[in-house]
């Protein structure tokens, strides 16, 4: 498995999402086999964990900190702040330099750790400046309590505001061969500011693997029968895309999966995607595609396929998309 880097620090470039475990896609994976998911990700050498206070509303953080903090020296932790549930049980946006202060205090404590390596403004909240939002988690790097900074969900603009006040360790947004909207600047800014890239949804919220969500089979209480997306026609269309796509997975020797984070691995070596699952075989799949290499000919060739022409439905709802600071193609 090749290194890439997140500021001076090498990891492996295939990261682990761990949401899923906790959140959006079903109810959480069980404990014990949680555990063992967690486990497996360390054995098999991933050495990027992703988490975040949203994820579970604090149980995703909790759950790798009692399952993995005897083995902290052996990952490179990334969390997230700005987007949890309030007091009111709600999910909330808020990116106040108080509250990012006090969620890092909390997600510390969950995580069983002084340090988490990289820290992200989950969303950008739109009634806080970004400067000051980036004032306060570059108080928390001086303070050691984090290494770097990052942002997530945010565009190009906001990007460079923010590395003006301290310099960006990574930027997260969600990025595959359906989700393109980075291509418009993002990716650039990246590689101009020696941002990482760290796409989430990379295999495209499970569409670009060999177990696509099909229509009525999605599990009580996952998010995408929200997504216009995975909803009555733009799914069809969109599962229609997956014969050829196959056909293209069969010319590269390897899975739809392992094909479509291949496909992001090409577009620059500042680009770590972070897939998730709570399947161990899934995961030991996925971690594999960091030995896929496609040829120009295979890059062309699914660039043409599946692109944002080629799909039908925005990856969000209107209420959702208008939380999200990001290019979009007219």
């Amino acid at each position: 498995m090749q290194n890439r880097f997140i500021g001076s620090i090498p990891v492996t470039a295939i990261g682990f999402g761990c949401m899923s475990i906790s959140h959006a896609y079903g109810p959480a994976l069980e404990k014990e086999k949680a555990q063992k998911v967690l486990h497996r990700a360390l054995d098999i050498g991933h050495t990027f964990l992703d988490t975040a206070a949203l994820y579970g509303f604090g149980a995703n953080e909790e759950l790798l900190g009692e399952t993995l903090s005897a083995r902290r020296n052996e990952y490179f932790l990334a969390s997230k702040c700005g987007l949890f549930k309030n007091s009111e049980g709600k999910r909330a946006i808020d990116g106040r330099p108080e509250v990012i202060k006090s969620t890092c205090e909390d997600s510390l404590r969950r995580l069983k750790t002084d340090f988490i390596d990289l820290y992200y403004l989950h969303r950008l909240d739109r009634q806080v400046p970004i400067e000051e939002s980036v004032g306060a988690l570059s108080d928390l790097v001086k303070e050691g309590k984090i290494g770097q900074i990052g942002l997530s969900e945010v565009s190009a603009k906001t990007l460079r505001l923010a590395h003006a006040v301290h310099p960006v360790g990574a930027l997260q947004n969600e990025y595959s061969l359906l989700t393109r909207n980075p291509e418009i600047a993002s990716l650039q800014a990246c590689i101009e500011l020696g941002v990482a890239f760290v796409p989430f949804s990379p295999v495209s919220r499970g569409l670009l693997t060999d177990a696509p969500p099909m229509p009525g089979k999605f599990p009580a209480g996952d998010i995408r029968p929200n997504m216009p997306r995975f909803q009555g026609k733009a799914l069809e269309h969109n599962l229609s895309l997956l014969d050829h796509y196959s056909v293209i997975a069969e010319k590269a020797g390897c899975s739809r999966a392992q094909l479509a984070l291949a496909w992001l691995l090409s577009r620059g070596e500042h680009v770590i995607p972070i897939p998730g699952t709570t399947s161990i075989p899934h995961m030991e799949e996925n971690f594999a595609a960091g030995d896929v290499v496609l040829d120009e000919e295979l890059i062309k060739e699914l660039d043409e396929h599946i692109n944002q022409n080629t799909i039908m439905g925005e990856r969000y709802n209107e209420a959702a998309m208008a939380e999200i600071d990001s290019e979009n193609f007219e």
